[in-house]
């Protein structure tokens, strides 16, 4: 905490223009002709280099009529009035600085704030750097006490944003440095990623590495976004043991692992090639208990199943399903699909149940497949049973399941089976005639 003192009113450029004559507002009988204040400048002392100045003059005579100027009215001003007009919108930061010569008026944070995210959105990044240094120099009134202002931050805050959005590092940086000396205490975690973020994103990770360890030692502690941001940065720069390094000093410190985290760590590994290591990394995460239970695995296991290693992807479907950690329904059927490319019949049978008593109901193009290759296998009660299993779970079969079943049951020589499949056949409409309904009893 430290008192500040009451600051001289700093003109916001530091350079005025040079005195003009006082120029008669244009005749207009519509307006009326506020009260003039003698301690008010006038504005086309600030404003006389517009090609429009006198136009300008007259309506901020129509809307600012009540002096002495305050920052409600000025904000109201400029958000009411000058924001909206199609020829004076572009000169709000000079009635912004000819309000800041007023001897008798002085900006606080609404009208700070106000300017600087206009300043940042439409990237007006020098008005926004001279917007930040008077503010330095002249802090908004609530500092005028034991504390800062509370708004002081989060105004840097989007003015560093704006900065390190488009590569602005050392505005970002030199901004960073003066709110540290205006606010009370640390800067906030969310002001670091910012920074870390924006270093990592212009290919200057030391420095980002450099802040997080000041950000550490000054007793601000990490979220789970500034860990993420240095591990992608790590993995950017192919420092794949150093990025996984980080993952596990995260879970050290106590910061729980995001959904992103892991997607970062995951499908950074298996771009690089070192799909197994994924593997190995997320069934330790799970066993560590640290795995996020929404996480869903869906593209290591189709990585694996596409390179051919269907098995390996069932291990790790099922010891991460074991730990809680269920898969996702494209998960499973990503995984069915890729055991049934590579003959696991009865893993992706298995698996094709086990997905039905948790309730997960598989697309019909499938299921069908599965069912399929079960009846080429002579296996076709096992596959009717999988029919009843999935109808009680709210699949709806079509024609060509019941089909695959008939023929199925017709080359075991089931006519009984046969008699009952085609009999629900016919109930639920899949048989258009009788002569069909014939053909499919006597096989």
């Amino acid at each position: 905490m430290r008192r500040f003192r009451r600051p001289k009113s700093i003109p916001l450029l530091e350079q005025k223009p040079p005195s003009l004559p006082q120029l008669s507002p244009i005749p207009n009988p519509t307006l009326p002709n506020p009260p003039q204040n003698p301690s008010t400048p006038s504005p086309t002392l600030t404003l006389s280099h517009t090609s429009n100045h006198t136009h300008l003059l007259n309506f901020i005579k129509t809307h600012i009529k009540n002096p002495p100027l305050t920052p409600e009215t000025l904000l109201h001003f400029l958000k009411s009035k000058l924001h909206h007009h199609p020829t004076f919108t572009h000169f709000d930061f000079h009635v912004f600085n000819w309000a800041s010569s007023i001897d008798s008026y002085r900006h606080d944070h609404s009208t700070f704030e106000w300017m600087g995210r206009t300043l940042a959105v439409t990237d007006r990044f020098a008005e926004l750097g001279s917007l930040l240094n008077f503010m330095v120099s002249n802090p908004c009134p609530c500092s005028d006490g034991i504390f800062s202002c509370p708004r002081t931050e989060p105004i840097f805050q989007f003015a560093i944003n704006a900065y390190c959005r488009v590569g602005r590092l050392g505005d970002a940086v030199s901004a960073f440095d003066s709110m540290r000396k205006l606010i009370d205490g640390k800067p906030s975690v969310v002001v670091y990623n910012i920074v870390i973020n924006g270093y990592c994103r212009n290919s200057q990770f030391g420095l980002a590495l450099e802040l997080f360890k000041d950000m550490r030692e000054k007793g601000c502690s990490p979220t789970v976004v500034s860990f993420n941001t240095l591990i992608k940065g790590f993995f950017r720069e192919r420092k794949f043991e150093d990025g996984i390094e980080m993952a596990y000093e995260m879970i050290e410190f106590g910061c729980k692992f995001s959904n992103v985290t892991c997607e970062i760590l995951v499908d950074g590994l298996c771009r690089e090639g070192r799909v197994l290591d994924a593997c190995e990394l997320l069934i330790d995460f799970s066993r560590k208990g640290v795995l996020p239970r929404l996480y869903d695995y869906y593209g290591l296991v189709e990585v694996l199943c596409r390179k051919g290693n269907s098995g390996r992807a069932l291990e790790v479907v099922d010891e991460l399903w074991r730990k809680g950690n269920v898969p996702s329904l494209i998960s499973c059927t990503t995984l069915v699909e890729g055991l049934r490319r590579s003959a696991r019949i009865d893993e992706a049978f298995e698996v094709m149940e086990r997905m039905l008593e948790e309730s997960m109901v598989p697309d019909i193009v499938t299921f069908n497949c599965l069912l399929e290759d079960l009846c080429n296998l002579g296996r076709t009660v096992e596959a009717d049973s999988l029919r009843l299993l999935s109808s009680s779970k709210g699949l709806e079969l079509d024609g060509m399941a019941y089909t695959i079943l008939v023929s199925g049951y017709s080359r075991e020589g089931k006519r009984k089976e046969v008699k009952v499949v085609a009999d629900e056949m016919l109930d639920r409409g899949f048989t258009p005639d009788l002569a069909t309904y014939n053909r499919l009893v006597d096989g």
